[in-house]
């Protein structure tokens, strides 16, 4: 089981490190201070992974067992890796077998066992590229992805639920059967159209918080469990 990081810590680091003002903004001084300070920050990087966002979702899958028996993973809003990271050991991927595929516009370093594309999934050919090289219907697509902040809260609620709103289309074409959708919201209503989407196409859709999303964040997470395939569409299609 997965338990909050507590103090104190066992990275030799003292909580409530105080940065010298120097020339830093207090705004940026505050940040910084909060993030040395960070018990899962630190305890992310006793335990190897990139960032402290593994805990988000490992923290989900304590509960909600969406990790269990996965096979392949897409993992959408990749940077800087983490979820990547957790993905990889629990499908056993190498990269002789890749069961791992992961998307960001942003960087990511190299990661054993998984592959990654830098683009923006937006874009037309994102998709078929991941399916592509899944080789396979994945069992979880998991998306920490979330629009550029503009610093007006409407507008950014908007464009991160409509990141939202596409991988969940996404989702819904690719996963195999009984498969699971996890996927970065913001506080603020989801829309109630794809709510009405997920609920048609999964057993189970909630809103999760896991304990690692600091508290004054306006960051949820939309869980939709056990994908009932996709038989029935197709067999309209053919119809």
């Amino acid at each position: 089981m997965t338990k909050p990081p507590s103090t104190p810590n066992r990275t030799g680091r003292k909580i409530g490190q105080k940065v010298k003002k120097g020339k830093l903004k207090a705004s940026s001084r505050r940040w910084i201070e909060r993030h040395i300070n960070d018990p899962y920050v630190q305890r992310a990087k006793l335990e190897g992974y990139r960032a402290r966002a593994a805990f988000k979702l490992l923290e989900i899958d304590d509960k909600h067992q969406i990790l269990k028996g996965a096979k392949r993973i897409i993992d959408l809003g990749s940077a800087p890796g983490s979820w990547s990271q957790i993905a990889a050991k629990v499908t056993n991927s190498t990269d002789n077998d890749i069961r791992v595929a992961a998307i960001d516009f942003l960087e990511m370093d190299p990661l054993p066992g998984v592959h990654f594309i830098q683009m923006d999934f937006l874009q037309d050919e994102a998709p078929h590229l991941l399916t592509e090289a899944l080789g396979g219907a994945p069992d979880l697509v998991v998306s920490d992805m979330a629009a550029p902040t503009t610093g007006h809260k409407r507008t950014d609620h908007l464009r991160t639920m409509h990141l939202c709103e596409v991988a969940a289309h996404f989702a819904i074409e690719v996963l195999a059967e009984g498969g699971h959708f996890l996927a970065k919201t913001f506080q603020g209503g989801t829309e109630n159209d794809l709510l009405t989407l997920l609920k048609q196409n999964f057993r189970q859709v909630i809103h999760v918080k896991p304990g690692a999303s600091r508290a004054e964040s306006v960051e949820m997470f939309l869980l939709a469990k056990g994908f009932k395939g996709r038989a029935q569409d197709e067999a309209e299609a053919d119809a």
